[in-house]
């Protein structure tokens, strides 16, 4: 894992890198991180590799969902094939983790047909698949407005499912924005970034 935290202090005044650093925990929370996006170069997942090096004193499942092809749902594949181990798999994931990094993706202002698929596949398994989960959601892309057509999207469909959108950040003109090296370099929206992370963050 990218170590992003290096050139931190850098960027921030000191009072703002010792309040994340030594933010204490009651218990350690169980976090499962992903992008909704089966793109083996997603900047989707590149921001939730970022957010998830931030963070200290919980457990972190990190899934790249490149390695996770689904087949299109319908009526009938699923009657005739059932539900596959990988998405059974997946779902005790999702259940048996305490919170959710998300970071979606967006065509066309909308979820990815990869995104949807997932959560229909999930839907169909168990409709309550995120039962008592917490939610930190997150978007990005290449343009202005961040993928936050899809953000608004998904977060208005995740409730349906059991779960509870704490915190949400979107960012913008990625390449423009965003460094493998450093992260977030916009002054702006780090903070924005770091402040929705510590929202999440405090209900554990």
């Amino acid at each position: 894992m990218q170590n992003y935290t290096n050139n931190w202090h850098l960027r921030w005044n000191w009072g703002i890198f010792v309040y994340f650093r030594n933010t204490k925990f009651q218990n350690m929370a169980t976090l499962l991180a992903f992008a909704g996006s089966n793109s083996s170069t997603s900047i989707n997942y590149s921001l939730v590799k970022y957010t998830t090096s931030l963070i200290e004193g919980h457990e972190i499942q990190q899934l790249n969902m490149a390695t996770m092809p689904f087949p299109l749902y319908s009526e009938d594949y699923e009657r005739e094939h059932g539900f596959s181990n990988s998405l059974i798999e997946f779902k005790e994931d999702l259940q048996q983790a305490d919170g959710l990094i998300l970071s979606v993706n967006e065509h066309n202002s909308y979820p990815s047909a990869y995104m949807k698929n997932l959560l229909d596949w999930l839907s169909r398994l168990d409709r309550k698949f995120l039962e008592g989960t917490k939610i930190l959601l997150m978007s990005t892309s290449g343009g202005k407005r961040g993928g936050i057509g899809s953000l608004q999207v998904i977060e208005a469909m995740l409730p349906r499912f059991g779960g509870e959108v704490l915190a949400t950040f979107s960012l913008p003109s990625y390449s423009e924005n965003f460094s493998r090296e450093e992260g977030i370099t916009d002054d702006s929206l780090s903070l924005e970034h770091r402040e929705a992370l510590q929202r999440f963050l405090s209900n554990f």
